[in-house]
């Protein structure tokens, strides 16, 4: 025999309250309503729930036992609305982002553990990408955000790209470099160094190759070229090579006193670090809570650059 849930949790509110009205009170429903339900249910069962002329009311065993059925039902209802809501508001729930490598794990990482200290419901998958690849997973929705840095011009139709830091480079180095401790850099001096190459199909790379032919640095040798970030930063402390990061990746870096940056302006990228997502594409709450959390940490992150300013990095 099949019971309406309903009705079950209708009599745990009775007899946890002990009363018609109270279980009402309980449910946010009328008496009237409570009573035909009770009757209902027992009329189902085909046996009383309350001792019959007993007041206050008194349940039977049989009623004890579907009271207690009931308060499951209360119960779970009560976690399902509470899933639900968390899940609206953005509290619980997944979110896939991707982009490069040297931007999430110099600036996006650190920002993501903040937001799961808020936010531990929230499960973020991360992996890494360039645009080319990235850029089909958005369309087919199997990633909901992209951050990289991209040119405005270079956005296919259907992808809405949201600018959330200027792009801006830099001359990377160990912090007790002795072109650092030198104070005034000469640019031939800087071709006597070797440099830690990004991976040949990343847009650092070619940052690096404009970089060095900007400052007129025909030949260079590389002694180190590829791997992750932190590979990188490790070939860097432990040597004099020198290498080109975004400058939001060394002010990230500040505290742990461990690479500095050449006092030599170089030209910017003409791309710019944001958002990539494909327009069609529906966004979760957890997403869109997620979009505006990166948002609101790179306007607290470029305020901060703006204000230790370009002085603290590198001399005009």
């Amino acid at each position: 025999m099949k019971l309406d849930p309903r009705h079950l949790e209708m009599l745990f509110a009775i007899v946890d309250r002990g009363g018609l009205t109270e279980g009402a009170e309980l449910l946010g429903k009328s008496q009237p309503s409570l009573s035909r339900s009770l009757a209902m249910l027992e009329e189902r069962v085909g046996a009383p729930l309350f001792e019959p002329g007993r007041r206050p009311l008194q349940p039977t065993e049989l009623g004890l036992a579907l009271a207690e059925e009931g308060r499951k039902v209360f119960l779970a209802v009560r976690r399902s609305g509470a899933v639900l809501e968390q899940f609206q508001r953005g509290k619980s729930g997944a979110v896939r982002v991707a982009g490069t490598p040297v931007f999430l794990d110099g600036v996006i990482s650190p920002m993501i553990a903040e937001f799961q200290m808020g936010y531990p419901d929230v499960r973020i998958d991360q992996s890494y990408g360039y645009p080319g690849d990235l850029m089909p997973k958005l369309k087919e929705g199997t990633l909901d955000l992209a951050i990289l840095p991209m040119r405005q011009a270079s956005i296919p139709e259907g992808f809405s790209f949201d600018q959330i830091l200027p792009g801006r480079n830099v001359i990377a180095c160990r912090a007790g470099h002795p072109l650092v401790r030198r104070g005034a850099v000469k640019l031939p001096e800087i071709a006597q160094y070797s440099w830690i190459a990004p991976p040949a199909d990343s847009p650092l790379y070619h940052d690096l190759r404009a970089v060095l032919e900007g400052i007129g640095v025909k030949d260079f040798k590389v002694s180190f070229s590829g791997g992750s970030l932190s590979a990188v930063v490790s070939i860097l402390t432990g040597s004099d090579a020198l290498t080109v990061l975004p400058f939001s990746v060394v002010f990230m870096m500040r505290r742990q006193k461990s690479i500095s940056a050449l006092p030599v302006r170089i030209g910017d990228p003409d791309r710019h670090l944001g958002i990539l997502r494909y327009e069609t594409q529906p966004m979760r709450p957890s997403v869109k809570r997620f979009a505006g959390y990166i948002r609101s940490e790179f306007k607290t992150l470029s305020a901060s650059i703006t204000r230790v300013g370009q002085d603290a990095v590198w001399r005009p």
